[in-house]
Parts: C-alpha cells; sequence; structure tokens
C-alpha cells in the first residue's frame, strides 16, 4: 500500500545498475584513481599540498602536526577516511617511495622493510623546497579553482607546478576497469628532454630518448635490458625488468654476495624472509647464512656463501628465485582534459608544455592587471600632489568636506580622477605629501609602465613565452637536478647492443691471481724506450698483471684455461676500471672451477658471422710443447658453464692460443731461448675432443713461453723479452722455416744478465708495444724505436727495473695518432731522468719514481 502523497517509479534494474556503476566508475577514475597529466599529481595529494599551503607550513618554517594538517585537509577539501590522507602524504615524505619526495617529515615516516609509520598524533611535517616550484604562482590566477565538497571554500583543480611531477615521480593506481603504473624519471634529464622538445616540436621520441635515456627509480638498482623501457617510452605500456646492485667480496675468509640497492618497491625484511624459506626447501644452494647490515648510511645485504659454492652461479640462482631481480610494468594512463588516455613519453612531455604555457600567459595576464591597476593609482597620485598648487586644492576640498563619501566627489570633480584613484588619494599618509615623495611617484610610475611594455610584451609573442619556460626549467634544474641513481644494463635485453656502447679502444689487464678489468686506452700515456713508466694497477700482496692485450668493446673474449677449458665474455661485460684499480676476479664473472686457471684468451669478431668463424682457426699450444688446431665454428657457441677446448695431459697445461686464417707461420717460444718456426698447414684441424700434436721437441728442464702466428712475412718482425727487461727485434725471415716437432733455432742469447725468456710478439713498425712488470708498472712504446737486429744477440734494455723486479708481460697495442707532441716530449724527459737514474742511485731514482707515477 503507498501511503499518502507517495511516489513509486518503476524503474528496469538493469538500467540502474549500468547508470550507477558507470557513475561510480567515472567518480573513481576522475576523483580519486588516475592523477592529472599537467601536475601528475592525483586529487589526495594535490589537496594536501593545498592544505598544506593553506596552513603556511613551507620549508622554512617550523614543523606542523601531521594529523592538524590531516584534520584540515579532511574538513576543507578531501571528506574521506583520515587514513586515505595519512598514508597519502606519508608516502610523499618517504625518500625510496618518491623519486622527489614533496613532504618533509618529522618522526618515523616507516621504512623499506614495511615497517608502519608511527600514528599521526606523534609525526610532523612540512613541505619540501621542491614543493614551493609546485605552488609557485597559485595566487597568480594561473589555475581555475572549483568549489569544494560542500561549497564552502574553493580548492584548485590543478597545481601551476614548474616540476614535471608525472615524469619525475611517476604514479600508480587501481581506478574501475583501468589501472596506471608510471615509471619515476631523472629530474635533470626530464629537463634536458622538456628543453628538447621546446627547441623542436617535431623532436621524435627516439631523439628525445637521448635525454630521457631510461626511468630513474628512487632505491636506485639496475635496469636489465633496454626492450621494455623504449616500448614504454614509444606506446606507453612495457615491462621494464629491474636487478638489485651487488657486487662480490671476501667475508669471514668466505666468498660473499653483497647487495646495496634493491629493486623499486620492494619489501626488503620479505625478500630475506623468503630468501630464507627458499634455502630451506633447496630452490636455492650454495648460501651459509644472510645478514641484514642496513644502516642509516646505506643497505647493506650479506648474503654469505658457503666454501665451494660458485659466486655467479648462486647470484643467477637469486635472480631467479627472489626479488632481486623484479620487474616494473609501465602503464602510462592519465587524466586529459578529464578523460584517461594512454601516453607515450612525447604525449607527456607535450602535455605538461602546454599546462606550463598556460600558466605562463595567466600570470602574465593577472601581473600585467596589477600593473595597470597600481599605475591607474600613480596617475591620479601624480594629477593630485603634482604642483603645490594641486595639492593645496586637494587638501581644501578633503577638509572643507563633511564625510569621506563628500570628499571623494570632490577630488572627482576637481582633478577628473575615477572612484579608485580618489579613494587611493583619500588613503595616502601626510608623509606621502612631500616633494621628494612626488619624484618617488614618477619613477615608479616609470617603472611601472616599462613592466607593462614587457608583460603586453611577452603575451603577444610567443616564442619569447617559451624562452622563459624553457628558463625557468633550466634553473629547477640547477637547483634540484641531481645524478642517476639506477643503472642500465643494455646486455640485458635482445637488443643490439652496439647501438648503445661506444665501439672504443680498450686495454683488458689480467693479473696472476686472476682480476680482469677493460680501461680505456687513451688512459695510458706514451712513455719513450727506457722510461720508469707509469703504476698501472693496484694489484693485492704478491699478486702482478700477467696478461695484457687491447681490443675494441664489441670484441669477444675467448678465455681458455690451463685444464682446457673455454669460456665467453663481451669485452663490455668485463668490469670498467681506471688505470690503477684492481679488477674484478674472473671467477666472479664466469662460471670458472676454483681449482682452475685462466691462462690464455683470444679476441674475436662477431661469433654470429658464419663466413668468419668457418674461415677462421684457434691454435693452441701447451707448457710441454703440444700443438691442436681447431676451426674457430667449434667455439661459436657461448655456454655459461664453458666447454671443453682440449685434452690435458698429466703434468701438463694449455699455456696459450692463437687466432690464425689457416694459412699463417706459427712460431713457437722456449724459457731457454729457442723458437721453431712452420706452416700452419703441417698442424692439420682436429675436433675440440682431440689432444693435439707435437709443435716442438723440448731439451731437460725447458719449456715453452708462447706462440706467435705471422701472417705478412716481410712487414712483421719477431720481439722477444726476457725477465730483466732485455729484449730485440728480428726479421721473421732469420728463423729458418722447418718441420714442426724440431728442437728450434737460439731466438735470443739466454745469460745471466738477460734471465730466462718470458715472452714472444709479432709486430710492425706500426704498433705500439705495452710492458708491464711483477709490481705492476706500465710503459708504453713505439715499436719503430728499437731497430731489427740479429738473431743470435742479447738484443737491448727495454725497461729500468727496480731491485729484483722482472717483466710479466708484453702486449702489441695501436698507437692512439692523436696523441699530442707535448706528451712525447715529457715522455723524452722522463727517459733522460730515468737514464741518469741509472747511473746516480738515491735520491735522483726516488724523485723520478715519484714523478712517473704521481
Amino acid at each position: 500500500m503507498n501511503t499518502e502523497g507517495e511516489r513509486l517509479i518503476p524503474i528496469n534494474i538493469v538500467d540502474e545498475m549500468k547508470s550507477s556503476y558507470i557513475d561510480y566508475s567515472m567518480s573513481v577514475i576522475v576523483s580519486r584513481a588516475l592523477p592529472d597529466v599537467r601536475d601528475g599529481l592525483k586529487p589526495v595529494h594535490r589537496r594536501v599540498l593545498y592544505g598544506m599551503y593553506g596552513l603556511g607550513v613551507f620549508s622554512n618554517k617550523k614543523y606542523l602536526k601531521s594529523a592538524r594538517i590531516v584534520g584540515d585537509v579532511l574538513g576543507k577539501y578531501h571528506p574521506h577516511g583520515d587514513s586515505s590522507v595519512y598514508d597519502a602524504m606519508v608516502r610523499m615524505a618517504q625518500p625510496w617511495s618518491l623519486r622527489y619526495p614533496q613532504v618533509d617529515g618529522q618522526g618515523n615516516f616507516g621504512s623499506m622493510d614495511g615497517d608502519p609509520p608511527a600514528a599521526m598524533r606523534y609525526t610532523e611535517a612540512r613541505l619540501k623546497k621542491i614543493s614551493d616550484e609546485v605552488l609557485a604562482d597559485l595566487d597568480k590566477e594561473t589555475v581555475d579553482f572549483q568549489n569544494n565538497f560542500d561549497d564552502s571554500l574553493t580548492e584548485p583543480t590543478v597545481l601551476p607546478t614548474k616540476i614535471p611531477n608525472l615524469l619525475v615521480n611517476g604514479t600508480s593506481g587501481i581506478a574501475v576497469g583501468m589501472a596506471t603504473n608510471m615509471a619515476p624519471h631523472n629530474l635533470s634529464e626530464a629537463v634536458d628532454g622538456i628543453c628538447a622538445y621546446i627547441d623542436n616540436r617535431d623532436i621524435t621520441i627516439d631523439e628525445l630518448m637521448q635525454h630521457i635515456t631510461a626511468p630513474d627509480f628512487p632505491t636506485g638498482g639496475i635496469i636489465y635490458g633496454y626492450e621494455g623501457v623504449r616500448d614504454a617510452f614509444h606506446t606507453g605500456r612495457g615491462r621494464i625488468i629491474l636487478r638489485a646492485k651487488v657486487h662480490f667480496e671476501e667475508v669471514h675468509n668466505r666468498n660473499a654476495i653483497i647487495v646495496t640497492e634493491i629493486p623499486y618497491q620492494i619489501n626488503k625484511a620479505e625478500m630475506i624472509a623468503r630468501t630464507s624459506e627458499l634455502i630451506k626447501e633447496e630452490k636455492i644452494t650454495g648460501i651459509y647464512e644472510i645478514r641484514d647490515e642496513s644502516d642509516r648510511r646505506g643497505m647493506r645485504v650479506v648474503y654469505e656463501l658457503k666454501n665451494d659454492a660458485i659466486p655467479n652461479v648462486v647470484l643467477n640462482l637469486l635472480y631467479k628465485y627472489t626479488a632481486l631481480q623484479t620487474s616494473f610494468s609501465v602503464n602510462n594512463i592519465a587524466l586529459v582534459n578529464g578523460r584517461p588516455e594512454q601516453l607515450n613519453l612525447k604525449d607527456i612531455i607535450r602535455h605538461f608544455v602546454d599546462h606550463r604555457h598556460e600558466v605562463v600567459v595567466r600570470r602574465t595576464q593577472y601581473e600585467l592587471k596589477k600593473a595597470k591597476e597600481r599605475a591607474h593609482i600613480l596617475e591620479g597620485f601624480m594629477k593630485v600632489i603634482a604642483t603645490q598648487d594641486t595639492l593645496d586644492r586637494a587638501i581644501a576640498i578633503i577638509r572643507n568636506s563633511a564625510n569621506p563619501s563628500q570628499a571623494k566627489e570632490g577630488l572627482i570633480t576637481e582633478f577628473d580622477l575615477s572612484e579608485i584613484q580618489a579613494q587611493a588619494v583619500l588613503d595616502l599618509r601626510l608623509a606621502r605629501l612631500t616633494g621628494m615623495e612626488l619624484d618617488k611617484i614618477r619613477d615608479e610610475y616609470e617603472e611601472i609602465m616599462a613592466i607593462i611594455k614587457d608583460l603586453e610584451d611577452i603575451l603577444s609573442n610567443e616564442p619569447r613565452r617559451f624562452e622563459i619556460i624553457k628558463n625557468e626549467m633550466l634553473e629547477i634544474k640547477e637547483k634540484y637536478g641531481d645524478e642517476r641513481r639506477t643503472e642500465i644494463d643494455f646486455a640485458g635485453g635482445n637488443m643490439s647492443i652496439e647501438d648503445f656502447i661506444p665501439n672504443e679502444s680498450v686495454v683488458v689487464t689480467i693479473s696472476h691471481a686472476g682480476y680482469i678489468k677493460r680501461t680505456l686506452l687513451s688512459e695510458y700515456r706514451i712513455q719513450s724506450r727506457g722510461g720508469v713508466g707509469n703504476k698501472a694497477a693496484t694489484t693485492r700482496d704478491e699478486d702482478f698483471l700477467e696478461y695484457i692485450v687491447s681490443a675494441t668493446n664489441h670484441q669477444y673474449m675467448l678465455f681458455f684455461t690451463e685444464k682446457g677449458k673455454c669460456y665467453w665474455l663481451r669485452v663490455f661485460e668485463i668490469p670498467e676500471g681506471s688505470r690503477t684499480a684492481k679488477g674484478r676476479a674472473i671467477q666472479n664473472l664466469i662460471n670458472i672451477e676454483p681449482d682452475d686457471k685462466v691462462k690464455a684468451y683470444i679476441r674475436t669478431n662477431d661469433l654470429k658471422d658464419e663466413e668468419y668463424i668457418n674461415q677462421m682457426f684457434v691454435v693452441m699450444i701447451t707448457k710441454n710443447g703440444t700443438v691442436k688446431k681447431t676451426s674457430l665454428e667449434a667455439y661459436s657457441r657461448p655456454r655459461t658453464n664453458g666447454i671443453n677446448a682440449i685434452e690435458i695431459r698429466e703434468d701438463d697445461q694449455l699455456l696459450g692460443a692463437r687466432l690464425t686464417n689457416g694459412s699463417s707461420q706459427i712460431m713457437i717460444a722456449t724459457k731457454k731461448g729457442k723458437c721453431i718456426r712452420f706452416p700452419e698447414e703441417k698442424a692439420r684441424a682436429v675436433g675440440r675432443g682431440s689432444i693435439g700434436v707435437r709443435g716442438i721437441s723440448l731439451e731437460d728442464n725447458d719449456e715453452v713461453v708462447g706462440m706467435i702466428v705471422v701472417n705478412d712475412l716481410e712487414q712483421e718482425s719477431v720481439l722477444v723479452v726476457s725477465e730483466k727487461g732485455y729484449g730485440k727485434r728480428s726479421a721473421v725471415l732469420d728463423y729458418r722455416e722447418t718441420n714442426r716437432g724440431g728442437k728450434g733455432v737460439i731466438t735470443l742469447n739466454i745469460t745471466e744478465k738477460t734471465g730466462d725468456l718470458v715472452a714472444i710478439q709479432s709486430v710492425t713498425d706500426e704498433d705500439g708495444l705495452m710492458i708491464i712488470n711483477k709490481s705492476g708498472v706500465a710503459i708504453r712504446m713505439s715499436v719503430d724505436e728499437l731497430r731489427v737486429m740479429g738473431r743470435n744477440t742479447q738484443g737491448v734494455k727495454l725497461i729500468n727495473l727496480k731491485g729484483n723486479d722482472e717483466i710479466a708481460a708484453i702486449a702489441k697495442v695501436e698507437m692512439d695518432k692523436s696523441v699530442e707532441d707535448a706528451e712525447i716530449m715529457e715522455g723524452d724527459n722522463e727517459n733522460k731522468s730515468a737514464e741518469t737514474s741509472e747511473n746516480t742511485p738515491g735520491t735522483a731514482s726516488e724523485n723520478n719514481e715519484h714523478n712517473t707515477e704521481s
């Protein structure tokens, strides 16, 4: 039964559900979950900032209780639960959540371990300095305001931010039927990208990516692979793989994996707890203990390994099963004119620049309006107090008026003033009626008129407005810009790595204890023969640099161990280090057995080039004189755990390996100064499983020290070096060609003065030479300084050795043609002082060593 006056309207429930659900979903999309593309803020964040702006808690004011701020925002602008406001404010203060935090919190604001913040009654907050730029010019009618929930106040619909918030801080939110997940970026890079867009509106996304290289997460870490970044920038969607930043250390005489940065939005405590579970389940093996040694100085999580564990293998397991490797799925959805849109990198920048342009126009219009209002008042002042006579008349009108309204009417009539001007004259203090004040008023009027002219020029000149935007952005970069925190590992993805890594010349050095690094060739200075040399590397006690090879970043390095196994690395995968850096242990880069040792290396070009790998051969030599030749094709498929390259007999070990073209000449040198030369054809190509054939017959107590491959008999010459620093160049043709397996001929006249032979190398006049001795001192010289001499001679002194020092290795390097003459001259001077010091021991020698090493 209907009660009297009541009307029932029948409604189809399906239609009602549709319209109600659409209304609800649009409310969530527009008023809760998605950010505005212009200021990058969701309503709750905008209201927190505006509420704090209204309370005046700026970065230079004292902190205010969080409960007071939350109460103000709730009561005035955000009629939802207090936790929604406080949680949003807490996140805005966490340096591991926002790349550039907007709130300065005091007290417990949580931690990376997922600890909750203290209750709002205990914590305090104020705005960060960077938030001043987000709220700048808000009082200059730069943005539209709307009524709050009960129409008692107004709030801004968007903030006039100078910070590209959406780009630098990112955001995440789940709406109805859609979600957003936007990555943070580096402010300096973002500003460079915005300026590049302002300079060229037709800029491509690839060109923008030269400025904004990739997201930059507040927790640092490593972006592993570039494919996802490229997709995200081009389409607004992409999957970015993040890895923790790790290094290896020795802790309590055990190998340890040390984590110093973890991926974005990962709970450190949960990650460690989950890893412990995986160890119990035996999904991850090789870990002895996990400790969290993080403190206020930074993060440090230690995974101590068992003695037999291979660090690289354990690390790969951690990447596979734990949050040390995670993914960040970019989904750039933001509100554009109140509608959700998916945005690429250029779209985000375009909308931000358009917003800044509107803010600059509206700010200029406001300032022009205020300047004209002031100019209008100053014109009234000048009419009234222009002369003593006009001033006396004005005073008389005011004195003889019965009330202010009559005085105002009198002034308007007498001096042809507007109401505003007349009121301003009535409000003047008597002190302003002096002659000096009139001059000040005239000066101010002239200044105001110049400002008006300038502001009108801005409004009529679009290029100038964009120049203002650009200059303001560069100021922001100067004030708040910082270095990238997240590194990019281009090798991680499927992309062509060569696009990102310059093919620079580098020197790869490997120490006796197995430490490896690559250094730019340009770091080594040229010196003349006989110089003492530069300090080349800081090695561990009793360690010395054993192998040096010049290469380029795009080449491959094949490593052969004394047990006859082969491993691979791209040159750019070898860690970069300065000339004095120790480098990284090879065991941490390749999965080498603990009791094995790298004894030989080969540089090759692209192993995917079938023509190249089928034309080239690998020739190996062992300490006992065995030679083995195999097609490079057999080594063209890299495997993580390496492959067997040669079968090694007992009491023998692999000593060297060289790349040949199938028709080269092979020369093998021994410790006692013997050398054999035979054509490569004498050793036929065999499979990887073979032992090989005899290359040279050795006398008692003799052993092979090295092998070279000669391709040009006329141009190339043979350089041999002894351990006491003597060396010489001889013509290849001085060594008669024989069958393999012979005893060879004398290559260097070995005496007590020269010491045993340590190295053999094929060189030409165009080559440079790098010599490193066991104490780590390196010297570069040009081969053309060494004249070619007879085979059976003692040679000349190549490097002055201190005390019991000995030569460890020599390597052929290309000379840098662009090295200035001044450096060569400096090398000559050092050479002279070195010769002096050899004859005059004591202070001269010490001074020379100090000079060259510094």
